[in-house]
Order: structure tokens, then C-alpha cells, then sequence
């Protein structure tokens, strides 16, 4: 391989022109036709009995000029990419220019290349970073989930129905006359209050008693997702099977021994506080983290090539559709449920894969500009963290992960870690928020 040049031809653009001998080239046709002469049938030959030299009078003297070039392109454009030095964000794009079994094959490679940004001012960056005070009332509300594990379903017979009871109905919902599909349903459960039917359909359930037999008459919002519901009337003939209700027990000693792992009532309060308060210090430097990080995408305002944001989506993607297998699902029925097709879906990840990209850049670039290096302690001790995490040994995690990404990972780590180390917190900076909200 020769590289006979290299031009920058664009920001972020680079291309490469690249020589193949005329040796080399004659080894890889050669190679070719061993690997096809197998398949190779001429009338009055036996199959795999034809000579190259009969193969390229028959087919022509390129029959296997194809094959040569393909399996030659991939590594002559590597060696050249190494050659030069060039970090690539994306596969360039290759076009052979010449072929010539006498002179060899000349090649070129265009390739985009990962963007040069400068970063300033990333240290002493400044955010807030608010611990939420924990009230009495914060403390409640926890109290009130235990109340509900333990809560007792009451039946109703005396009584008509009221916000905050469970029902039992069967409907069948009509356009007009005609029943209309997904609108029936027998003995189905639902809460008063809920908002899980149509907007007043709950509403009109309040009032009647076991037995009752009545219509209720609401209109499909406008942005209903089924879109030919959307807007229109509907009448659901409904039929009250049957009420009740929770009753929340009333908290004391003997609930909380029965439901926790502490003997009184101060003591389950004492460790909700302790944990609601680690929680607060938890939330205040995560939202101080990502404002900083924030900070660090508006810095970034060199040109970026599209492909990196659209291989972030890519991934993005790929995540979200593994999720969905693991709970029996797929992309396809995801998008039949929310009426979106692939390109709408890939629009919602954008801003959110055009920031990461960005945040990756300027993190990569602080950790060049800081000459951060993992320690080898640093290094081993987080392979082990994984290995016990998915219960492996160390080895078996190298296979899967490679090492240098895994080191440029734990680079841009330490390197979100310095700039929290030199960013100032002012608090002033929520005030300022608040006060803009108050104002909207």
C-alpha cells in the first residue's frame, strides 16, 4: 500500500488517496480465483477443473477483479487511516478511481473525521446544589404508603358510589346505534377518581347504586390516540355491579411491627426522615451535576458531523428495542400502540443523542487537556466491580468489553469528576429560576 496523498477537503472532512501495487493486486486476484474456482463450470471442463487463465478468456479479464478489490479495500484503507493518524467517526466512503493489472489499483477513501473542539473555562463553573428540607408532611406520605399496603377492602351495599371507590361495571360504548370496537367490557374494575376512562366517564358513575342500569355520555378527546374516536360522542351503557372501598388501619406500634422491622412508631418515622434526608443529598448533587454537564454541552459550538448523532441514536434505539424484548415486546408493537413509525421515533432521541455527543466531546477533550490516566489499581478494580455485578470473573469480562473503550469510559469519569471538584455552587442561581417560573 502507497498513500500517495491526504487532504483535508472539508472541516471534518479528510481524503485519502491510496495506492495498491500492482503485485499486491495480482496476489489478491489470484486469491480470488481460488476461492471461486470450486463454483467455476465451462462446457467440456469438469466443475472446478477450469484454469484462471480459461476463466478470464470466457468471462473477461476483470471476472475477478471484483472480489480482489473488496477483500483488499478494507485493509489497505486501515493501514492508511493508521498512517495518518486520523481519529474516524464513521466509514469512509470508497471509490476505486483506477484499475490496471500492469500499474495496480488507485483508491479514494473519503473519511469524516471526529471534530477538534477547545473547551474553556470549565473549571469553576458555577450551579445550584439545594438539599430539600424534609417536612413532617414528607414524612406522611411515606407513613401513607405503608397504610395503604395494609389497607382493608370494605364491600358496599348500603350506599351509591362515591370518588375514591372501586367499582365493578360492564359497558358497551355506541357511536349512534352501532357498537363500536374496544368499547365492551365485563366485570372491569375500576377506581373513582382514577382518570383512567375518558374524561367524565368516572364522573357519572358517582350517585347510582349496585343494580343500576344507566348510560353514561362522554366525547373522545381530541388528541385520543385512535384517531377515528377522536372528537366524537359516545354513549356507554353501563351496568354498577358492585362498590367498595379501602380502609387505611390508623398507625401505631402494632402496624408498625407488623409491616416493618421496627417496634414503634418514632422509630420508623426516625429512619424515614434519615433515609428521605440521604435521598435529598442524593437528588441536590445529581441536579448539580447535570447542570454543570449542561454548562459544558453549551461550550461546545464547533461543527460536529451529522453521523455521530446519528449513530448515538442508533444505540439509543437499540437500547430501548432490548428493554422492550425483555418484557415481550418488540419495536414493531411499540409503534402499532403509539401510532408512530420509525423516523418520528427517531426524532423524539435527537436532542437528547446531539447533547451526549457533544458532552462526550468536551469531556474527552478536558481529560486530553488534563492528561487524565486511569491508574492500573483504578482500572482492575472497576473490571472486578463488573465481574461481581453480572457474576463472572474477571477474564470473561475482557472478552466482552474492550479495553481501550473501557479506559476512554473511565477517563471521561474522572474528567466529570474534576470539573465537579472546581465548580462553586451558588444557590442564587435556583433562586433566579424560581423567581423566572413564578413569573411564566
Amino acid at each position: 500500500m502507497s498513500l500517495k496523498s491526504s487532504n483535508k477537503t472539508d472541516v471534518n472532512t479528510t481524503e485519502l488517496v491510496i495506492s495498491i501495487g500492482a503485485e499486491a493486486f495480482e496476489n489478491a486476484v489470484e486469491q480470488e480465483y481460488q476461492r471461486q474456482k470450486k463454483n467455476i463450470q465451462i462446457k467440456g471442463f469438469r466443475k472446478g477443473k477450469v484454469s484462471r487463465k480459461l476463466a478470464e478468456k470466457t468471462f473477461g479479464e476483470g471476472a475477478f477483479y471484483e472480489g480482489a478489490i473488496n477483500a483488499l479495500v478494507g485493509p489497505e484503507v486501515d493501514a492508511a487511516v493508521q498512517e495518518t493518524g486520523l481519529v474516524l467517526v464513521d466509514r469512509p466512503s470508497v471509490e476505486v478511481t483506477s484499475i490496471d493489472k500492469n500499474e495496480g489499483v488507485e483508491i479514494k477513501a473519503v473519511c469524516v473525521t471526529k471534530p477538534e473542539i477547545e473547551i474553556a473555562d470549565y473549571k469553576g463553573i458555577k450551579a445550584a446544589k439545594v438539599v430539600k428540607e424534609i417536612t413532617d408532611e414528607d414524612i406522611d406520605k411515606q407513613i401513607e404508603i405503608i397504610r395503604k399496603k395494609n389497607a382493608r377492602i370494605v364491600s358496599v351495599e348500603d350506599r351509591a358510589a362515591q370518588l375514591d371507590d372501586e367499582v365493578i361495571i360492564d359497558f358497551e360504548g355506541f357511536f349512534g346505534d352501532e357498537a363500536f370496537e374496544g368499547g365492551k367490557g365485563e366485570d372491569h374494575p375500576l377506581k373513582l377518581g382514577s382518570g383512567a376512562f375518558i374524561p367524565g366517564f368516572e364522573d357519572q358513575i358517582v350517585g347510582h347504586n349496585i343494580g343500576d342500569e344507566f348510560d353514561v355520555v362522554v366525547t373522545f378527546p381530541e388528541d385520543y390516540q385512535m384517531a377515528d374516536y377522536a372528537g366524537k360522542e359516545a354513549t356507554f351503557k353501563t351496568k354498577l355491579k358492585a362498590i367498595s372501598y379501602e380502609e387505611l388501619p390508623e398507625i401505631n406500634d402494632d402496624l408498625v411491627k407488623d409491616a416493618t422491622e421496627f417496634d414503634t412508631v418514632d422509630e420508623y418515622k426516625k429512619d424515614i426522615r434519615e433515609k428521605l434526608e440521604e435521598a435529598a443529598v442524593q437528588q441536590a448533587d445529581s441536579s448539580f451535576e447535570n447542570a454543570l454537564m449542561n454548562a459544558l454541552i453549551e461550550k461546545v459550538d464547533a461543527p460536529i458531523p451529522n453521523c455521530m448523532f446519528e449513530h448515538r441514536i442508533d444505540a439509543l434505539m437499540r437500547n430501548f428495542d432490548q428493554q422492550l424484548r425483555s418484557q415481550g415486546m418488540d419495536m414493531n408493537l411499540y409503534f402499532q400502540y403509539t401510532g408512530m413509525d420509525a423516523e418520528s421515533f427517531r426524532d423524539t432521541y435527537r436532542d437528547r443523542a446531539e447533547n451526549e455527543v457533544k458532552l462526550r466531546l468536551a469531556l474527552e477533550k478536558i481529560a486530553e487537556y488534563e492528561a487524565i490516566e486511569p491508574s492500573e489499581d483504578e482500572i482492575n478494580a472497576g473490571l472486578a466491580d463488573i465481574a461481581a455485578a453480572n457474576k463472572i470473573d474477571v477474564d470473561t469480562v475482557k472478552k466482552f468489553i474492550p479495553l481501550d473503550d473501557y479506559i476512554a469510559d473511565l477517563k471521561v469519569q474522572k474528567a466529570v469528576e474534576l470539573v465537579k471538584e472546581n465548580a462553586v455552587v451558588d444557590n442564587t442561581l435556583a433562586e433566579k429560576t424560581e423567581e423566572a417560573a413564578d413569573a411564566e
